[in-house]
């Protein structure tokens, strides 16, 4: 049975720039490098493990400005999927309506939460 290539769908930020590609459950940077995970209940890990918030309807990765401390924020991460080759063009952002105040958009307020293997301060030093 010939194996099914699975869909790159965009993840906007609020200005409605495409900001990374999710092709399940792996997230991606505009590069094509890996830069987290979605599980199934829609909750968003980077790449060592830390919370970062939910994936919305309206495709935006979203943390509340106060989080609550019931959730993990660290677990275990999947192996690494490897670059991949990102789309040239991307469909228009849905219409988005305006976030709560209680709501941060993870990529574009805090894009850093979400970064490669070999970058971001919360890496192991080389010593």
């Amino acid at each position: 049975m010939a194996q099914v290539p699975q869909r790159t769908i965009p993840i906007y930020n609020s200005q409605g720039e495409a900001s990374a590609f999710l092709v399940f459950p792996h997230l991606f940077n505009r590069s094509g490098e890996w830069i987290g995970w979605v599980t199934p209940k829609r909750e968003v890990y980077s790449v060592l493990g830390v919370y970062v918030g939910l994936l919305s309807n309206d495709t935006r990765i979203v943390r509340k400005r106060a989080e609550d401390e019931t959730r993990p924020h660290v677990i275990s991460p999947p192996r690494s999927p490897g670059k991949i080759t990102t789309p040239a063009t991307v469909p228009l952002a849905p219409l988005m309506k305006e976030l709560t105040h209680s709501l941060i958009d993870v990529l574009a307020d805090e894009p850093e939460r979400l970064h490669t293997l070999d970058s971001g301060e919360l890496r192991e030093d080389l010593d």
